[in-house]
């Protein structure tokens, strides 16, 4: 009963290929004979979603599982109930899997300590988020005509994710798959939305000049505007000078260089409108991109 807890809980060389044989198959038949299964998948979603929640629901249909929409507000954890109390009820109601997001890092762990069923982390405070990485990865590797998932085949390339690292799941999770494909990744912040320790593998930088020159690949993060009410960044303004994604920023990177974000967008802010709709933004792929990733890792999970 494998658990999705961590990018490195993943068989990414799997997940690509199966994520990839569902892109065929789907784009080949949107609306592909479903055989519907007398069991339920339970998100268990604890914090505000779109994409990841519409991604996980359309892959438990497309499994022919039904998807069970639960949230903190409309569950007994309003009435003080623990993750755990709620994990244990799911599994004797004989759910099949259960997705989860949480504010609180660690979340699915303790959940999966109690779980007879895979926990699969759909986001867990600023701890991680796989399956983002997951097609943020399985995007790029499209892009880059699919090669030998098995070898570093990001060797070469450099990577510059640029917004609040010190509270990004994203950022974690995405740092230990594109480093395991061979990626040079900056992680560029305002120095005080950058981790207080090191993170192995990465360039800590507050120069978005410098990490974005030269970068094959740039990914933005949304700033999470309730950092200035914590007198963390001063003002929006001075987010956009320094380290807004905008087409002069861009000239620094390679030409062929390309841009995501893995939304919500909050425009005008970490990318100027002609970055996010232009030529060079892999946005939206990444979008369409997350359905295939997460029915591929949900159907691992489930060992089918």
């Amino acid at each position: 009963m494998p658990h999705v807890l961590t990018a490195a809980d993943l068989p990414v060389s799997e997940i690509l290929n199966r994520a990839e044989s569902w892109r065929t198959r789907l784009q080949a038949n949107p609306t592909p004979p479903i055989q519907p299964r007398a069991a339920l998948i339970a998100l268990l979603f604890y914090e505000p979603s779109t994409r990841t929640r519409a991604a996980f629901e359309q892959a438990c249909v497309l499994l022919g599982y039904h998807p069970l929409v639960i949230t903190a507000e409309a569950s007994s954890v309003a009435k003080g109930e623990s993750l755990q109390d709620t994990v244990r009820t799911l599994c004797a109601q004989g759910i099949r899997a259960i997705v989860m997001r949480h504010p609180q890092a660690g979340a699915p762990q303790t959940a999966a300590q109690v779980a007879t069923v895979p926990i699969l982390n759909a986001g867990d405070g600023a701890h991680e988020h796989p399956t983002q990485a997951m097609l943020d990865l399985y995007t790029l590797w499209r892009h880059y005509g699919m090669p030998d998932p098995t070898t570093p085949w990001l060797a070469g390339r450099k990577v510059a994710i640029v917004g609040d690292i010190r509270h990004s799941r994203v950022a974690r999770s995405n740092l230990t798959l594109l480093t395991q494909a061979g990626a040079e990744v900056w992680l560029c912040a305002p120095p005080s939305l950058l981790p207080d320790a090191p993170l192995k593998g990465a360039t800590l930088t507050h120069d978005a000049d410098a990490a974005i020159k030269d970068a094959d690949v740039v990914m933005a993060l949304r700033l999470q505007t309730e950092r200035m009410q914590q007198g963390l960044l001063p003002s929006l303004n001075a987010y956009r000078r320094d380290y807004q994604i905008h087409a002069e920023r861009l000239r620094l990177a390679k030409p062929e260089c390309v841009v995501m974000h893995p939304g919500p967008i909050q425009r005008g802010v970490e990318l100027s409108d002609e970055v996010a709709d232009g030529a060079q933004s892999l946005i939206l792929e990444q979008v369409r991109n997350g359905v295939y990733v997460r029915v591929a890792t949900l159907e691992y999970a489930l060992a089918e």
